[in-house]
């Protein structure tokens, strides 16, 4: 136990130390988010580069926790996968943030990112032919790497998500000792936390696609090692509630856009905290009922994995009814179009 704290310690005191320096670096280079769309909600430019600071954190906790500590075998090679994998995403959250670049271009780089987890073992292996777990994961990893990416548009928005995430994935594998998701979890959730200090409204600096995209990556590749159907094959959907803030926005909003005539990838204000915010919620009251919520969507997936069958598809139905009740509600809220 000793090493996670110290992981989650070591995460958190990185971001948070380097995170000063990133927003000189941002300001000294030009890297500033300009609110120069009626997407963006913040009143002036703001540094860019908080999520060289994350990365740093994970990177380095967990490198840390390597020379001090004694893995099991094989948890090397995984997190060399997570480490390689992340590191193509870095870079190209990076450059995407320096100089924007084509959302085709983006998710072939994702692809080679999420082949490398593969090639590595994270994977779902939920069918017999290799083609149809590759093609799964494939999608699986793409989805939640840019479900992040997706739901950062507000201070403290996707950072506070991500902790919830990251939190009940540890909370999920500890049990079953899947070690390199425990220490990759605490160290995503100790560097998100870092980057709140600085990013909790009103923000000081942004994550970019640098920390968006790597985090989102990060719990891609966590929420393939952690066991969840020890008890009853219902337990494999305990990633779908655990992340289901993220694929929430996602997927309202892909379908909000598709209704109104938008592409997909166009930006626009139907992510369900803008509604939020034309509804009267101020900035913190949206983040302390997504942490609230977050929390309680954890535990259910928690409890999903240890009770028995008939209890998990009276928990997946609630949590399924309480998402389709809530995407009716925000639905009624008028969002400008642009």
């Amino acid at each position: 136990m000793i090493y996670y704290i110290i992981t989650l310690i070591v995460s958190f005191a990185v971001s948070s130390a380097l995170m000063p320096l990133c927003m000189r670096l941002a300001k000294r280079f030009n890297v500033m988010d300009m609110p120069n769309t009626a997407v963006k909600t913040h009143l002036s430019a703001v540094p860019y580069l908080g999520g060289v600071a994350i990365f740093a954190g994970i990177i380095l906790s967990l490198t840390a926790i390597r020379f001090i500590s004694n893995f099991p075998t094989g948890t090397l090679y995984t997190l060399r996968g997570i480490f390689l994998g992340a590191g193509i995403i870095f870079l190209l959250g990076l450059s995407d943030d320096i100089a924007p670049l084509d959302y085709k271009l983006k998710f072939f780089i994702q692809l080679i990112a999420a082949s490398v987890l593969f090639r590595y073992g994270i994977s779902i292996q939920l069918f017999a032919n290799p083609l149809l777990n590759y093609f799964f994961s494939m999608l699986w990893i793409l989805a939640i790497t840019n479900s992040f990416n997706i739901i950062d548009v507000m201070d403290g928005l996707s950072a506070t998500s991500l902790m919830m995430c990251s939190l009940f994935f540890f909370m999920v594998s500890f049990p079953s000792e899947q070690i390199y998701v425990n220490f990759a979890s605490l160290a995503a959730f100790g560097a998100a936390a870092g980057f709140l200090i600085y990013n909790f409204p009103p923000a000081r600096i942004f994550m970019g696609d640098t920390g968006s995209l790597t985090l989102g990556f990060i719990m891609a590749a966590v929420s393939l090692g952690a066991e969840y159907s020890t008890v009853h094959p219902i337990g494999v959907f305990a990633p779908l509630i655990i992340l289901a803030i993220p694929l929430f926005d996602v997927i309202f909003v892909m379908i909000h856009r598709a209704r109104r005539g938008l592409s997909p990838f166009r930006g626009s204000k139907d992510h369900f905290a803008l509604r939020m915010l034309n509804l009267g919620f101020t900035r913190e009251q949206i983040l302390f009922r997504v942490a609230v919520t977050g929390a309680v969507m954890g535990m259910v997936a928690w409890l999903l994995t240890i009770v028995p069958m008939k209890w998990a598809f009276v928990l997946c139905g609630a949590g399924l009814c309480a998402g389709i009740y809530l995407a009716g509600w925000l639905s009624v809220i008028d969002v400008e179009d642009f």
